[in-house]
């Protein structure tokens, strides 16, 4: 299982360079950055010291959704529950959910945002599901760095988790889940129903390998029974 960090539009090198840090210091190394240069800046390989291999192997990406291409589920830091219908998990309730999906799919990301503006809705909408920092209400944010360590820190035990030989296969099913349950609500004339749509999105992220075999076998039978799209009516 790989855990890839994700900073999007880190406006200081010094916090990148606490993150590199952080990761180093709880064993993970790969890290993505979104639309910034700022990993470029000689504060960062400084504040990084002992972890400068994280820098080095940087990958850059002009959006978030492009730096998504190869994740199998995304999780999303955010101050704010401002997605309405996503579910929303503190750290500790992370890693239960996380160590079962690392068991079957290959790639997670960790999305952390901008120093000043957090993640767009936008951003959030990529993630299966957003997550937070409980903090006292008299120190509202975290410093990135300090995000970063707080979250490697409470997922260092997903390292020890090997996925299954079949685990590429059960992750393109759940990628076929999303579109298959997308077409279905096209062919039930419900897909402008975007209450229902964001909620149905949001849950899947939810579901345990088990669960997403059974809901492709339920969604089988559903679609048996509709009547033929090509068909011609008389």
């Amino acid at each position: 299982m790989r855990l890839v960090m994700i900073l999007v539009g880190p406006a200081r090198a010094e916090n990148i360079g606490a993150a590199a840090r952080a990761m180093k210091t709880m064993g993970f190394s790969e890290m993505r950055i979104v639309d910034s240069e700022a990993h470029r800046q000689p504060a960062a390989r400084y504040v990084a010291h002992g972890s400068t291999d994280v820098i080095d192997n940087i990958e850059e990406y002009p959006t978030l959704e492009s730096a998504l291409h190869d994740v199998d589920f995304t999780v999303a830091t955010t101050a704010r529950t401002r997605a309405q219908y996503h579910y929303y998990a503190t750290p500790q309730q992370l890693l239960p959910l996380l160590e079962e999906k690392g068991r079957w799919l290959p790639t997670l990301a960790l999305v952390f945002g901008r120093e000043d503006s957090g993640l767009t809705n936008e951003e959030l909408a990529l993630a299966d599901i957003l997550t937070g920092v409980p903090m006292a209400a008299d120190y509202p944010s975290l410093n990135l760095g300090q995000a970063v360590m707080v979250y490697c820190y409470q997922l260092s035990g997903l390292l020890q988790i090997g996925p299954r030989p079949e685990a590429v296969a059960d992750a393109g099913q759940l990628r076929a889940l999303r579109q298959r349950i997308a077409r279905l609500l096209t062919r039930l004339v419900v897909a402008d129903d975007l209450k229902l749509s964001a909620w149905l999105e949001q849950r899947i992220g939810l579901l345990a390998q088990r669960d997403t075999a059974m809901l492709h076998q339920l969604l089988h039978d559903i679609e048996k029974r509709l009547p033929d799209d090509n068909a011609v009516n008389v």
